[in-house]
């Protein structure tokens, strides 16, 4: 008698990957790419090559937390290069790599998307607000 052989459902190997499946590992990347400062960071690197402090100048806002997070994140993801130099004192540098600059640049056309319809996003806001009775 043959033996059948079933893959584990719950292997994220085996699974086809699918974001709207809660199991598949595609959304943990997403979710790096479209948050706020993943999306910001990988949109400041498709400019260049920056170390960490030009780097977080550059994304106004980001604690240094957040941004070494990130950035540890998006190299994880195959999407940031972390160059270290042996220098003293010691110097590293962030690029992306071919995936990242592919990411980056669909980020950066609904980023540019979004800077250029946002006179059409306020006007909704206020009528939506005025519709509330104000905020």
């Amino acid at each position: 008698m043959e033996e059948t052989v079933t893959a584990n459902p719950a292997d994220p190997a085996d699974l086809p990957f699918d974001v709207f499946s809660k199991a598949c590992p595609s959304r943990g990347t997403l979710e790096h790419v479209t948050g706020r400062w993943g999306s910001l960071t990988l949109g400041a690197l498709h400019e260049g090559s920056f170390r960490f402090n030009e780097l977080r100048r550059r994304v106004d806002g980001v604690s240094e937390k957040m941004l070494s997070q990130t950035l540890q994140a998006l190299e994880r993801d195959g999407l940031v290069h972390r160059e270290a130099q042996p220098t003293n004192p010691p110097r590293v540098d962030y690029t992306l790599t071919p995936l990242g600059y592919e990411v980056a640049e669909r980020l950066l056309g609904l980023i540019h998307l979004m800077e250029d319809r946002m006179p059409s996003v306020l006007e909704a806001r206020e009528r939506y607000d005025t519709g509330r009775g104000g905020r």
